[in-house]
């Protein structure tokens, strides 16, 4: 099971996509996660332009690649979130409006049924992202946070989501939440939970994530053998744990790269995830969609980094067995 090598192109979106591409090709990457910024992926001139599509395909195939899946985190995170300036930071003007909290929440949503009309436009079967969260920040319960209060965020995060995987399902589209730190799911208790709050819906499930998993405390392969129906995308992606008593696994209020932080990311197979583990539940689980990678390290130069990646994820795939080794001793 060769599985494709793609790059995610979320921290790349500094440079236009044929620079981009070029680079990926000869880094020896089979496609692109195409992010909706930058250039790299449009949704409203996928919609609106009869031609772009098919021009993000010949770009790609240009240099020897394809795409397998777009990913809209940014506009997602806004859904149901609490809004504040930073989402200006991050949102599109149209999506921002004047800033008024559910304005934005009501832009986010019409704009994620577009990422989903626009990914079928493309013909890529999987839209990966953020959902937000109007209970993240009660993380923890002082003043305490009642049993209700956090239901109310589960139902929220439902009526919110609903309706835009509805659309997702009359498309033919996926859409795979990153389990993560501020979204509705952040580990696998809260994954269950979120299924749960949607009835299961069809169209919803994971990009699985690692490296937000192991500075938690939750085992990645685990994760996968909990929900194996449910991947619909894998990002490869490190971290490191790095705590010696004096900074905690919250990040202390840290930026990333400050060595006093008790975790960090890291260049994939740099740090503390078990990739062997993941590619063997991923193959029990029967995923053969990309493996992507979504780099990020404040300690190395991007492109050492992303070409080092995916000549170790190329090199840490396995490919199931036919035939188990103790039948082979038959006649």
């Amino acid at each position: 099971m060769a599985r494709p090598v793609t790059l995610f192109t979320g921290q790349w979106a500094d440079m236009d996509l044929s620079k981009l591409a070029a680079m990926a090709a000869d880094m020896g990457f089979d496609g692109l996660e195409l992010a909706c910024w930058g250039d790299h992926f449009e949704v409203g001139r996928a919609l609106s332009e009869d031609d772009y599509c098919s021009g993000r395909h010949t770009l790609l195939e240009s240099h020897g690649l394809k795409t397998w899946s777009i990913s809209n985190h940014l506009v997602g995170q806004a859904v149901c979130d609490r809004i504040d300036a930073r989402h200006h930071q991050i949102l599109p003007d149209h999506v921002w409006g004047h800033g008024d909290p559910e304005g934005v929440r009501e832009r986010a949503a019409e704009e994620m049924k577009k990422t989903a009309r626009a990914a079928a436009a493309l013909g890529v079967p999987v839209v990966n992202g953020f959902t937000g969260s109007s209970i993240w920040p009660d993380l923890y319960f002082f003043p305490p946070t009642s049993p209700e209060h956090v239901k109310q965020g589960y139902d929220d995060f439902a009526n919110r989501w609903g309706p835009i995987l509805d659309v997702f399902k009359e498309v033919g589209v996926k859409f795979a939440l990153e389990v993560h730190p501020s979204e509705i799911a952040y580990d696998t208790i809260t994954a269950a939970n979120a299924l749960e709050a949607l009835g299961g819906h069809e169209s919803f499930g994971f990009n699985f994530d690692p490296s937000h998993l192991v500075w938690q405390g939750v085992d990645p392969a685990r994760f996968i053998d909990r929900f194996p129906d449910h991947i619909f995308h894998c990002h490869m992606k490190d971290v490191k744990v790095q705590l010696n008593g004096d900074g905690g696994i919250l990040g202390s209020h840290l930026q990333f790269g400050d060595p006093q932080r008790g975790w960090d990311f890291v260049s994939v197979g740099r740090g503390d995830v078990d990739f062997d583990a993941i590619i063997r539940s991923l193959n029990r689980a029967g995923y053969d969609g990309p493996l992507s990678v979504e780099w990020e390290d404040s300690g190395m130069h991007r492109e050492q980094g992303a070409r080092e990646s995916c000549e170790y994820v190329r090199g840490i795939d396995i490919t199931p067995p036919h035939i188990g080794f103790e039948e082979a001793y038959g006649s």
